[in-house]
Order: structure tokens, then sequence, then C-alpha cells
């Protein structure tokens, strides 16, 4: 493989790293301040169970578009398409549409 090929996505990765560290420290002190004022109780509960609540739904957010990915990745394997075309394009256009309804539809089951 071509190492020049990965060679754009090393300050990319660097990038997202950073970003997502400054992400969590912010979240952390957040919550600190949050807990460490005279907030009521219930109030810090509602806002951590709301929090956990939304990253579970990102999480099933993210499985199912994957899943319907991989489900478009097999589709094109199975029809045998080698290259790139507005097919191949359609089909995982197609399968990431899916996946959202999916999602969609999965979420206004769950409790909030």
């Amino acid at each position: 493989m071509n190492s020049d090929f990965l060679l754009p996505f090393i300050p990319i990765s660097l990038f997202l790293c950073i970003a997502w560290t400054i992400k969590a420290i912010v979240d952390s002190r957040v919550r600190k301040q949050l807990v460490s004022s005279n907030v009521s109780q219930d109030l810090v509960r509602s806002i951590i169970e709301s929090e956990e609540a939304r990253r579970r739904h990102a999480s099933l957010r993210w499985g199912v578009i994957l899943v319907a990915l991989a489900v478009g990745f097999f589709a094109i394997e199975a029809l045998a398409w080698q290259e790139l075309s507005p097919a191949v394009i359609g089909v995982l256009l197609g399968a990431t549409g899916l996946g959202n309804l999916a999602y969609y539809a999965m979420s206004r089951r769950l409790p909030a």
C-alpha cells in the first residue's frame, strides 16, 4: 500500500484527537462545577440521565447506519460492481438514508 495515500490523514486525525480532548476536559469541568454548586440533586440527576440517554441514542444511530452501510457494501460486492459509478454511490447513499430512517423509527419507540 502506498504510504503517500495515508499522509493527509495524519493531521486530520491529530486535529480530531485534540478537539476530542478539549471537549472531554470542558465536559468534565462543567460537571464538576454543576456538582459543586448548590443546585438541587434532582436537576443534576436529570441532566446526567438526559446526557446518558443522548449518548445511547448516538451509539444506536451510528450502529444502525454502519450496519446499513455494510449491507450496501455487501450488495455492491454481490452485484460484482468493481468501478465507482453513480449506481454504487446511489446504493451507499440509499443505505445511509435507510439507516437514518431505521434509527428514527427505533428512537421513537425508545424512552427519552
